[in-house]
Parts: structure tokens; C-alpha cells; sequence
């Protein structure tokens, strides 16, 4: 039902290219056409097999809106008056004030006096979908077999979670694979943003890994935060804030499988039912738009401009130029980089296909090799 809905509402966004979309989600348009045909005339209720509710409600007495207040706050308690008052309004044309809802949380013991109104910092978006992605692990946690490593995945600028991804651990392999899902159903990003642990970590001996020359080889920009600085991913450090205020705090789950449930129902309300203040009380999925760029499922070949020195990274990450041996990273090894001269006189910069990975200063006995900012 979730992926309906998520359907529909990005079907209905203008310049969606409807036959591409209806590929990713893996149905045939007539099947798409169907969809959105029942739900313009019956609502949720059209992507149903079958009518489960009521389409009106009638007037509610204030016990009933009460009520109606504790069970959102019942539901997801980590909701508090605004918000739980923004979703009200979709199904109740008078609502009380956030104010007057969480009097109501209030008297009834659903607030403790502990908690606090935060304020945020001034916040920083880019202004397209598919600017930049942010991708974490969140703290791994234990289950009834073993351990979850949430993989978490969030566009900068809407804030809407592309993946929720509850993982056996955390290596190359199984971040590529929830990735490649991610990639086809809602296409490339122009960029990601992700921190220095394994699998994409890096440091001066290992600037690069397979995973990030992987996204590399499918023209995606790859950047880390600064190190010790968890506020260079801030959007995605708050949204596993939320993850576990509303959906791992108090819970015990007998497996990864069983989370996986649990991410998916909560996912599809924090895309497109729970309203976002930093989004002026928006959800994400009204401010999201899959990418124009779709996900190739075989890799180009790697090319280089006619005058571009190209050389090929040997084992151990070695490079052979102009006499000259100097690394720039096992993760390489095997590709073929190119080398362009700078500005400056015996200074180089290594590319692979479209990205710089590092510069090389030939001028002094020894090359010194500077791994590229990327941040």
C-alpha cells in the first residue's frame, strides 16, 4: 500500500516521465494508468482491494477530537502538537491549536515534564532533489539473532528517506545491493555525502575503497564529511534521531527481518504522512522528484580526452609517470587514470573519468601526492 501511494503522489509531479517511473516501480503503464484512475475518484481507498473505512467521518464532539488526538500520540509517540495537529487537519476541517493539543497530551500523562522544546540551528538545504544524497550506518543494535546495522539514505533537499535499510553488517557488498535497489527505483544523485567509517571511509594510505570508485564509475560525485564532525551530515544524524525516538526505543525485534517490517510502515509515514517542520509543516514526499537519471545496469567503458596522459593503476595502487612512482590507492588498481599538468609547473592533477582523486608534485627529488578536497 505504502509503494501505492509513494506511486501516485510522484506520478502526479510535474514533468514526471510516467512510462520511465511505472518501469522503476516495476508495473506496465496500463497498471499505473489504473491506479491513479481509482485513486483520483476514490482516494486511498481506490488503491485498496477493498473498501476498509469510511470516506467521511461525521461532526466530532470534543471527547471525540480528544480521543482522536490520543491515538495519533498513542500511535507515534514521539509526535508532539504540531505536528500530531497538522495531520488532524487533513481529516478535520476545526482543529484546537497545537497549544491546546499538547494541554491535552498534557492532562491525559502522555508528556513527561521532562521534555523540552528544541530549538535548530540555521539550516542549509540544496535547492534541487538529487543534489546530494546523505547515507550513514546508524548505531548498530542487537536483535534476537544477531545484530541490525540500519543503512539510512536521505535527500538533502527534501529530506525524504530513499532507504531504510535493516543489514546484517556493514560491508561493501551489502551496502552495493541495497544501493542498487535505491538507484533503480529513484535514479542517480549528482552527488553523496558520507562520513570516514567503513565501507566508504578513507584516509592518506586509502583515499578511496570499492564502494566509492563504484559510485564514481556510475558518475556520481562522492564526498566525506570532516572527521569527528557528525554535523556535516546533519540532516541524516537527525533523522536517525527520529528512527530511534519513533520506531527502536523500548522495542526488542527477533531479527533483521522482523526490523525490516517495522522500516518499511515507518519510512512510508515519515515520507508521506508525518509533517516535517523544517519543511514548514510539509511532508517529503510532496517536495521530492526522482531522478532524471537513470541507473545503468552495465557500466560504460572508461574514456579520456585525446590530450589527457592516461597511465594504469598497478597493484598496490601504484602509478609509473614520467620516471616517477607514487600511489594513489588500492581501490584503483586495475583502472586506468588520467594526468593532466596545472597551472603550476611539474604539478598534476589524476582523474579518474570525471572526478579528481589526487595531485602530484613532481618538483622536489620524491613526488608528494595530495589526495583532492572533496568536501
Amino acid at each position: 500500500m505504502s509503494l501505492k501511494l509513494e506511486f501516485v503522489a510522484l506520478a502526479g509531479e510535474e514533468g514526471t516521465n510516467f512510462r520511465e517511473l511505472c518501469r522503476r516501480y516495476e508495473i506496465s503503464p496500463p497498471t499505473g494508468y489504473r491506479l491513479l484512475q481509482r485513486y483520483e475518484r476514490e482516494g486511498d481507498d481506490g488503491l485498496l482491494e477493498r473498501s476498509r473505512r469510511p470516506h467521511n467521518s461525521p461532526n466530532r464532539t470534543p471527547a471525540e477530537l480528544e480521543r482522536a488526538v490520543l491515538a495519533l500520540r498513542e500511535e507515534h509517540p514521539a509526535w508532539g502538537g504540531r505536528t500530531i495537529r497538522e495531520v488532524l487537519l487533513r481529516t478535520h476541517p476545526v482543529v484546537p491549536s497545537p497549544s491546546t493539543i499538547t494541554a491535552i497530551l498534557h492532562r491525559n500523562g502522555c508528556i513527561g515534564g521532562g521534555e523540552r522544546v528544541r530549538r535548530d540551528w540555521q539550516r542549509f538545504e540544496h535547492p534541487h532533489p538529487n543534489d546530494l544524497w546523505q547515507m550513514d550506518f546508524k548505531g548498530h543494535f542487537p536483535t534476537g539473532a544477531g545484530r541490525c546495522h540500519p543503512l539510512t539514505v536521505i535527500d538533502d533537499h527534501s529530506r525524504f528517506a530513499l532507504g531504510l535499510q535493516a543489514c546484517t553488517n556493514e560491508r561493501t557488498e551489502t551496502v552495493r545491493e541495497c544501493l542498487t535497489a535505491i538507484f533503480r527505483t529513484y535514479g542517480l544523485p549528482l552527488r553523496m555525502l558520507m562520513d570516514n567509517g567503513s565501507p566508504w571511509g578513507s584516509d592518506s594510505e586509502h583515499p578511496h575503497t570499492p564502494l566509492t570508485v563504484w559510485l564514481m564509475r556510475l558518475g556520481i560525485q562522492v564526498s566525506h564529511g570532516r572527521p569527528y564532525h557528525p554535523q556535516t551530515q546533519g540532516k541524516d544524524e537527525r533523522f536517525h534521531r527520529t528512527l530511534n525516538a519513533e520506531v527502536l526505543q523500548g522495542r526488542h525485534f527477533a531479527d533483521c527481518a522482523a526490523c525490516q517490517v517495522s522500516f518499511d510502515h515507518w519510512r512510508h509515514v515519515y515520507n508521506a504522512e508525518r509533517p516535517h517542520q523544517a519543511l514548514g509543516m510539509a511532508t517529503p514526499l510532496s517536495r521530492y522528484t526522482p531522478s532524471p537519471r537513470s541507473y545503468p545496469e552495465l557500466l560504460p567503458p572508461i574514456e579520456y580526452a585525446d590530450g589527457d596522459l592516461v597511465r594504469k593503476v598497478m597493484a598496490e595502487g601504484w602509478v609509473s609517470f614520467k620516471g616517477h612512482e607514487f600511489k594513489v590507492g588500492r581501490a584503483l588498481r586495475g583502472y586506468r587514470v588520467a594526468l593532466r599538468p596545472t597551472a603550476e609547473d611539474g604539478v598534476w592533477t589524476i582523474w579518474f573519468m570525471t572526478h579528481p582523486v589526487a595531485e602530484v608534485d613532481l618538483r622536489g627529488p620524491a613526488p608528494q601526492v595530495a589526495r583532492c578536497s572533496d568536501v
